[in-house]
């Protein structure tokens, strides 16, 4: 490991911090990634799925080939660190530690190019548009396992409160799938002195946000993880209008696919049934969906003794997140393992004071190389 191996990954991490991107617009942190790689004497392709990246290290005559991969998007977030390198974009923060994932797969990507140890190919996929924006989905259908075919894929997400340091691993469900839902209630206007003479989706609103607690609690069963929340509200114009539509918005999250299709399907259910009791009409969409994020027993397994290896300390957790991500996209198609890494004792992921811990940076780059290696052994 080069002697100034931490604060390189430090500088890497700062410069992405102090110049975030939203996802589908992270042009300038690809170009970063791009000239870093150059830099680092690297192959790689630029332009994946739209501002995607896709570094090839090459070694031996290895047939495997493996893949790490790292989001590189931030979030529409006012930063309040006040940190000497907090984002110079207003409204725009890496308050997910995407900016710690790009510098750190940056640093296993150094690690590895001084490394003889493997043989094989290694793809370092640098993923935009992970916030909901579906980067997973879009290079998927750019062709990247056409174009780097690789056997298996592994990732992780820095995680606030876990020791800092700590490798977690799931045997199983790691982080919830998700969809976003949108149901509007249309009936008739009128004057609020009058309701009988109106179709009142306020009301019908009203009733729909109780109905759909009623799902996790009444048709799930309850050794089953899933949620629905109710997020955003939209009505009327006036105080003495009965409005002629009503709108409600939220998400859904499930450990699994199952679960998460129960969901949905009860919620449209629900939303049109209430909507008729009422008189109204239910207009319902469901959308951008992901599926949970789920790791392969043996590549759990794989990335646990290289991580203990590696000297790393690694411990194996029984419960997932209902936070989303978009790597699922990815296990849907290739085994692998996502995994959780101590971020210490900081604030919670997507708060305006959070920051991604330097201190796990190389302890970060040191599990990604160890398990690539691991993969092709």
């Amino acid at each position: 490991m080069p002697d100034d191996f931490a604060l390189q990954l430090a500088i890497w991490r700062h410069h992405l911090h102090a110049l975030p991107e939203l996802s589908l617009k992270e042009s300038g942190t690809a170009a970063y990634v791009c000239a870093r790689l150059t830099e680092l004497g690297i192959p790689h392709a630029a332009g994946v799925g739209g501002h995607g990246v896709v570094g090839v290290l090459s070694h031996g005559g290895g047939n495997g080939a493996v893949g790490l991969r790292a989001d590189m998007d931030a979030l529409p977030i006012h930063e309040a660190t006040g940190l000497a390198y907090a984002s110079r974009n207003a409204g725009v923060m890496h308050a997910c530690g995407h900016d710690g994932h790009t510098a750190s797969l940056l640093g296993a990507a150094l690690l590895l190019r001084d490394d003889p140890g493997w043989s094989g190919k290694i793809y370092l996929v640098f993923q935009p548009a992970e916030e909901g924006f579906g980067g997973a989905e879009a290079m998927l259908a750019d062709g990247l396992l056409q174009k780097f075919p690789m056997q298996r894929i592994f990732g992780y997400h820095n995680w606030p409160g876990l020791e800092a340091g700590t490798v977690m691993l799931h045997e199983g469900p790691v982080m919830a799938g998700a969809a976003n839902f949108s149901i509007t209630l249309n009936g008739r206007a009128g004057h609020a002195a009058m309701p009988h003479e109106c179709a009142d989706p306020v009301q019908g609103l009203a009733h729909l946000i109780i109905a759909l607690n009623s799902i996790t609690a009444r048709n799930k069963d309850p050794q089953e993880a899933g949620v629905i929340s109710t997020c955003t509200l939209a009505a009327g114009e006036a105080h003495n209008q009965i409005p002629s539509a009503a709108t409600l918005g939220g998400t859904v999250r499930a450990l699994t696919p199952q679960t998460m299709q129960l969901l949905k399907t009860r919620l449209a259910d629900v939303a049109r049934h209430t909507a008729q009791a009422h008189e109204l009409t239910a207009d319902v969409e469901i959308f951008g969906s992901l599926p949970p994020t789920i790791n392969s027993k043996a590549e759990v397994a794989l990335a646990s003794a290289a991580a203990a290896a590696a000297g790393l300390n690694v411990e194996h957790a029984q419960r997932g997140s209902m936070a989303a991500e978009d790597f699922g996209r990815f296990l849907e198609v290739l085994p692998g393992a996502y995994a959780w890494i101590g971020n210490g004792a900081t604030k919670p992921l997507h708060n305006p004071g959070y920051d991604y811990n330097d201190a796990i940076l190389p302890i970060a780059a040191r599990y990604l190389a160890a398990v690539a290696k691991a993969a092709l052994a």
